[in-house]
Formats: structure tokens, C-alpha cells, sequence
């Protein structure tokens, strides 16, 4: 009777400490069986049952999908611009670098001007001596005419003053193309861009000596890109060109449809090649050089393919979370070919005809436990 009464204790006090340990491991219960799941062995985990709701299924079954040869291509830009020099002279100015967004007119390149300044000179001053000139002869062949008129001078002479001044006339219209040529020479010493777009190369430096025919500036425009592809002569004889091409650029994980696929009329003599331009719609992100491959239809063949998504791809193991009895997903290896445009890839082993699969290969490898199928790969 001592010892019931030396810590006395409250029906109430004796419940609400009984709570607070249960509450935790309510909380905790979720995280505790994951952890339980996972640490049990590969027959445990087969028996230790599933709660949660199975993962959505897809039917495995044959369909009409388009039969397509793949070409590698590369992309390039519609338009792309290498400026070069027209006159010589030193650099003296370079007002952009690598990766610049320039609009149309914006000023790119200087070259020293002084040099033209200077033939311009030289121009307008023979020019202005020429009009001089050009105005004594007329006004002499006027005289000469008047002369004549009262029978002072023969007609030889009269002839030989007409001639003086036609000779001058001729002479200012060659230093006035002379002057134009060198004013428009002139403007060479600035190099301005032909349209809006990027700065894809600038070989030059401030200092360098500038000749003409010199690469001075590249500039491609981004908004209008397009992939060239190269098809074999025997390949080009079964593409349907005018069924949509799809085009993939591994490096952005991006599949663009072309616009348009326009096939360059000549083909390559030794590799027996011809080249398709595809012009591309959404070419944002795209860059001149990158890799692209392109695939063209050449049919329609029933194949047995499933969703792209179903497929599980971990190093080099391919494989689909089947359903077997009981509903329970089992993980089996499969051999698949091609994607199709659609979203859907060719089963080439591992499946059969009226197979279930889970569409979301990681949701149903949590609910199995990672099971591994005991069938072996059927093949087609």
C-alpha cells in the first residue's frame, strides 16, 4: 500500500504522457516501413504487401506506325554573313565581340579613314581644275564660233575649239566618277552589320592591317535557321517529302518538325549523296555547327511498340515493369529499336502481344520492391 501511494498520479496526467509517444510514431510510421521495405530481402519484399494504389497500365499490342530513315545533319543559319574588307588600312576600332546582338546599320568595324580622306582630296581638286578647265574651252569655242560668224578664223580652227571643248567636258566627267568612286571608297572604313543577329566570329584585332578580301566580321541571324541532311541516292528514292520530317538536336533534347524540305538538285559524285534543306520553325536555342539528325518517312508498318515513358533505362539495361498474376509489377528486360514521332518505341524482344505494362516505371519500382521478372526475353 506504501509504494501504490508514493508517486501519486492523476487519471488525467497518466493519459496525456501516454499520447505524446504514440503521436510520434504515427508520424514516423511511414518513413519506419520504407526503411523496414527496403532493408528486406528480394523474397521478403515479394511477400510484405502493398497498400498503395498500383501504378496505370498500358496494353502491349501492335499499331500503324511510320516506317523512317534517319540522315545526320548539321545545323546552319539561313542567313550568315562573313564581312570582309574592301579597302586597306589599320584597324582602329572594333566595337563588338563574340556572342553580340547587333541591329541592322550598328557599327562594327573601323578602319583608319585617313588614307581615303585623302584620294577624296586628291579627287575633288582634279575635278575642280577640270571644270576650270571645262569653262575656258567654252568660252573659247564661243569666240572661235563668233569669229568665224564674221569670216576671222578658218574653219579648221573653229573645229579644233569644238574639239578642245569636248575633250574637256570628257575630262570632268571622268574625275567626277573618279571623286564619286573615292567618296563611296570612303565608307569602307566602316563596317556596319546588314541585319539584326549575333557575332558568330571576329578574327581581327585592333592594330591588325586590314586587305581587301579580309575577314573582318561573321554574323548569322538566329531567328532563321535550317538543318542540311544527307541521304543516299537509294534512301532518296523511298522518302516521301511531303510527309512531315522530324528533327532532333541531341545537344538540347529538343525534336523540331521541318517547315520545309527542299532537296538540293545536285548530288555528290563520290559519295553518291544528295543534301535536303529543312528549314525550321522554333529555332530558339539553336546554333550554327550543332549536330541534328533528321528522320524521314518512307511508309506506314505495323510494329509492336509501347509508350516511350514505359521504358526504364538505367546504364545499360532497357526494361518495362510488366503486371503479372496478382497484379503485382515484376521488372524485365526488353530490347527495343526506334522512337517514332508519336511517342512510342519499337519492341524488338522482352514483350508479347496483350502484355500489361506501367506506364510509370518508377512509381510501380517503388510499389515491387525492384522484383526482377524470371521470363526471358521473347523475341518478336
Amino acid at each position: 500500500m506504501k509504494n501504490r501511494h508514493r508517486h501519486p498520479r492523476s487519471d488525467r496526467a497518466r493519459s496525456s504522457a501516454d499520447k505524446a509517444p504514440r503521436l510520434g510514431i504515427l508520424a514516423a510510421a511511414p518513413l519506419l516501413a520504407a526503411v523496414l521495405l527496403w532493408s528486406m530481402p528480394l523474397h521478403a519484399r515479394a511477400a510484405a504487401p502493398v497498400a498503395a494504389a498500383p501504378a496505370a497500365a498500358y496494353a502491349v499490342g501492335y499499331r500503324e506506325v511510320p516506317d523512317v530513315v534517319s540522315s545526320e545533319g548539321v545545323v546552319e543559319a539561313v542567313r550568315q554573313s562573313t564581312l570582309a574588307a574592301q579597302i586597306a588600312g589599320q584597324i582602329v576600332e572594333l566595337r563588338v565581340k563574340v556572342g553580340d546582338s547587333v541591329k541592322p546599320g550598328q557599327i562594327l568595324v573601323r578602319i583608319d579613314p585617313r588614307a581615303a580622306e585623302q584620294v577624296v582630296a586628291g579627287s575633288r581638286s582634279q575635278l575642280a581644275e577640270a571644270q576650270a578647265g571645262l569653262a575656258n574651252a567654252l568660252r573659247s569655242h564661243e569666240r572661235n564660233q563668233q569669229l568665224f560668224a564674221q569670216k576671222f578664223i578658218s574653219k579648221a580652227a573653229l573645229d579644233q575649239a569644238e574639239l578642245e571643248y569636248k575633250a574637256a567636258q570628257a575630262r570632268v566627267g571622268a574625275l567626277q566618277a573618279n571623286a564619286g568612286q573615292a567618296s563611296t571608297a570612303k565608307t569602307f572604313t566602316v563596317i556596319t552589320a546588314p541585319y539584326a543577329g549575333v557575332v558568330a566570329a571576329t578574327p581581327i584585332e585592333v592594330g591588325d592591317m586590314a586587305t581587301p578580301g579580309l575577314p573582318l566580321i561573321t554574323v548569322f541571324d538566329p531567328a532563321s535557321m535550317r538543318v542540311v541532311a544527307t541521304l543516299s541516292q537509294s534512301s532518296l528514292r523511298d522518302v516521301k517529302l511531303q510527309l512531315p520530317v522530324r528533327v532532333e538536336v541531341p545537344a538540347l533534347k529538343r525534336s523540331l518538325t521541318a517547315r520545309q524540305v527542299t532537296l538540293v538538285p545536285v548530288a555528290d559524285s563520290r559519295t553518291h549523296t544528295a543534301k535536303l534543306r529543312l528549314e525550321l520553325g522554333d529555332a530558339a536555342g539553336l546554333l550554327p555547327g550543332q549536330f541534328a539528325r533528321a528522320y524521314f518517312v518512307t511508309g506506314v508498318a505495323r510494329k509492336l511498340v509501347i509508350p516511350e515513358r514505359a521504358v526504364l533505362r538505367r546504364s545499360e539495361v532497357t526494361a518495362a515493369y510488366v503486371q503479372g498474376a496478382g497484379g503485382h509489377e515484376q521488372l524485365r528486360q526488353i530490347r527495343v529499336g526506334e522512337t517514332s514521332a508519336d511517342g512510342y518505341v519499337e519492341v524488338l524482344a522482352g514483350l508479347r502481344e496483350g502484355e500489361r505494362i506501367a506506364l510509370d516505371p518508377v512509381r510501380a519500382g517503388l510499389l515491387s520492391g525492384g522484383i526482377a521478372s524470371d521470363q526471358t526475353p521473347t523475341e518478336k
